[in-house]
């Protein structure tokens, strides 16, 4: 399955039983906003997938704002919506992509290859014709198993880089959060030494869907140069956004990337921690 499908293909597979619609929606000042919007009207049938709840861990003030859950536990909640290997999962927000895509990730992280992200989001959907209702698919429960999972960074894996530099980590954020400027959601502003910038809204056409394949694969070739994909870590402030650069990375067929999930939220609360501006 393409990492991104178009509103056009997924109404047309939308009497598929194996296609299951997932809405990501979410608002960071506003948790509960999505599920709220999400109630109100979605695309049909879809499920909703809460970031703080569903696609997160609890914190513990050292492990960042959006802990990866255990493969365990986030394989436990796919059980109980009923969600099977054998589903094909669109995936899809308001956002242009920036919440879904973690859903996106994460089911690859445990090895789920058929999903993909609904490019352009709610606003594609609705230019394309697409209605909105209140029903929400059920499905039975079921066991979903826990095989390998894909391999991460972790801190002490960062840390280490800081004088090999084998890694070349991509923050994702905002370049004034990268510069340490107008930090609003962490305690420290700055970023992890040797990381370079890619915002990860630079991924998007103004309609707000992703800009082409060949346009994504030049813009990425002019950050990281000749480097191998598979030395590329994304990061960003929570492990968030990071998966969006991780996904165009995959639409644009540079494959082998790795996310460092704690992020700048995890990075910075242990002072030990070297940070530039």
């Amino acid at each position: 399955m393409a990492p991104l499908i178009s509103a056009a293909s997924l109404a047309a597979a939308a009497s598929d039983e194996g296609l299951v619609v997932v809405d990501c929606r979410h608002d960071l000042a506003r948790p509960d906003a999505g599920e709220a919007a999400w109630r109100e009207g979605h695309l049909p049938g879809a499920l909703f997938m809460h970031l703080d709840r569903d696609l997160s861990a609890p914190k513990n003030g050292r492990n960042g704002r959006h802990p990866l859950p255990a493969p365990a536990d986030f394989a436990a909640l796919l059980g109980r919506l009923g969600i099977t290997p054998r589903h094909r999962v669109v995936a899809y927000d308001d956002a242009g992509g920036m919440f879904a895509a973690r859903l996106w990730w994460m089911l690859r992280w445990i090895g789920h290859a058929e999903v993909a992200v609904l490019d352009g989001g709610l606003v594609a959907w609705q230019a394309a014709g697409g209605v909105l209702d209140t029903s929400v698919r059920v499905l039975p429960a079921c066991r979903y198993p826990v095989g390998a999972v894909a391999p991460t960074v972790d801190a002490a894996g960062v840390l280490a880089n800081l004088n090999d530099g084998a890694l070349l980590l991509v923050d994702a954020r905002a370049p004034d959060r990268f510069r340490g400027e107008n930090e609003t959601l962490d305690p420290v502003g700055g970023h992890i030494p040797g990381a370079v910038n890619r915002f990860f809204r630079l991924n998007l056409d103004a309609d707000g869907r992703f800009k082409s394949a060949d346009a994504l694969r030049a813009e990425w070739r002019a950050l990281v140069g000749g480097r191998d994909p598979a030395s590329l870590v994304m990061q960003c402030g929570s492990g968030v956004t990071a998966c969006h650069n991780l996904l165009a990375l995959e639409f644009a067929g540079l494959h082998g990337a790795r996310l460092y999930p704690g992020s700048w939220s995890e990075w910075c609360s242990d002072p030990s921690r070297p940070v530039a501006c």
